[in-house]
């Protein structure tokens, strides 16, 4: 009988082992893989492998006409439901040269800026959980119930909301809707003490996210990263802002774009927490405005087929995520002849490439849920 020793040097020490996170991971928001390579406990590569959910919507658009792609819209950003409808009607109507009635562009701002305070709720209640703080979730949902139970009231839908039509808005607010509108916001701006205090507040948060996944801002340009993860590391530019639509040229006065120039998980919380406060600003300016509004329409009448005239165009919005933007070409048709999407989230988890390299494994769920991605909206 032969005795064989078999040694561990260290080149077995030094192997990088693959890691796959996802693509059924409670940590990845859904259906992303990150393929990590890792020394240890160090994150050496990660590369973000998309497409798990992918419907094909960009072709879909092509099969469906005017009326109908507004559906397809709707559906990437589940938790943006609204600011998706908005970018494709808004490129649609740009196509047919159409002016939208006074009534029914406020009334588009007013529900973006809710959608926007949606979106940022579950965001600022789920980030935490993902650290191990259950509470804020809980109090996310009660303020989400209280402005989703307005949405529901004018539309019909939780999520996604149908209430864009290319030449306005599907019909008039109910009676009574404006004042239901304020108290809900008014009640919901009572209770945001509970993020500045019990989540910005907890030294523990503040130790798991301060310094951790910094994100420099010729990253942001080269990924072409863009909304709160793009202010957050000192990236001023909003659309709102700096490329007006709707009725956010009239509301300058009131809208405050939020940067900050540290790039860490930290900084894109606190960014995402005071666009949640300046949201419910511009939301009581436009129902302030609104209040004044004589009644009119709220839509143009269309034809029985709509058809946009041959030419393209591009409508970019500054959604909740980023900016979310439509390139629509017809050839004369009731379809499009391409639709093309540009997805803010898409863009945004791929500096997650540049991000992940160099920091440990336990920073690692800290650094990908600060960066505030919808799968759908990545795979569209």
């Amino acid at each position: 009988m032969t005795e064989t020793t078999v040694g561990i040097g260290g080149a077995a020490e030094s192997t990088d082992m693959v890691l796959n996170i996802g693509p059924q991971h409670p940590s990845t928001h859904g259906v992303l893989r990150l393929r990590l390579v890792l020394d240890g406990e160090r994150i050496v590569s990660a590369e973000p492998v998309v497409g798990y959910m992918h419907r094909g919507a960009e072709k879909l658009f092509e099969a469906r006409d005017y009326r109908q792609i507004v559906m397809l819209a709707n559906r990437h950003d589940w938790l943006s439901a609204f600011s998706n409808e908005l970018g494709v009607v808004m490129a649609v109507e740009r196509m047919l040269g159409m002016e939208v009635p006074e009534r029914a562009v406020w009334m588009r701002t007013l529900l973006a800026e809710l959608n926007r305070v949606l979106n940022h709720l579950m965001f600022l209640g789920s980030y935490p959980l993902e650290l191990g703080g259950i509470t804020p979730i809980f109090h996310a949902f009660r303020e989400r119930e209280e402005l989703q139970a307005v949405m529901e009231e004018i539309s019909g839908g939780r999520m996604h909301y149908m209430f864009n039509r290319v030449g306005g808005l599907k019909e008039d607010l109910p009676a009574g809707w404006l004042g239901r509108a304020r108290e809900a916001i008014a009640d919901v701006r009572t209770r945001m003490d509970v993020y500045d205090k019990l989540v910005h507040g907890n030294e523990i948060f503040r130790g798991r996210t301060r310094g951790v996944g910094v994100l420099s801002a010729g990253a942001v340009h080269a990924y072409g990263v863009s909304g709160p993860i793009a202010r957050a590391s000192g990236v001023d530019f909003d659309l709102r802002r700096d490329e007006p639509y709707l009725a956010y040229g009239e509301l300058q006065d009131v809208l405050k774009v939020v940067t900050r120039s540290e790039g860490d998980c930290l900084a894109r919380f606190e960014v995402l927490l005071d666009q949640t406060h300046n949201a419910l600003d511009l939301a009581v300016a436009c129902l302030d405005r609104m209040a004044e509004l004589p009644p009119g329409p709220v839509n143009q009448r269309l034809p029985k087929v709509l058809k946009a005239p041959e030419g393209h165009t591009y409508a970019w919005t500054e959604n909740p995520l980023g900016i979310n933007g439509y390139y629509l070409v017809s050839k004369g048709e009731k379809t499009p002849y391409r639709l093309k999407l540009r997805s803010a989230s898409y863009n945004n988890i791929q500096a997650l490439a540049v991000l992940l390299p160099g920091t440990l494994v336990a920073d690692m769920v800290a650094i990908l849920g600060s960066l505030f991605f919808v799968v759908g909206d990545i795979d569209k």
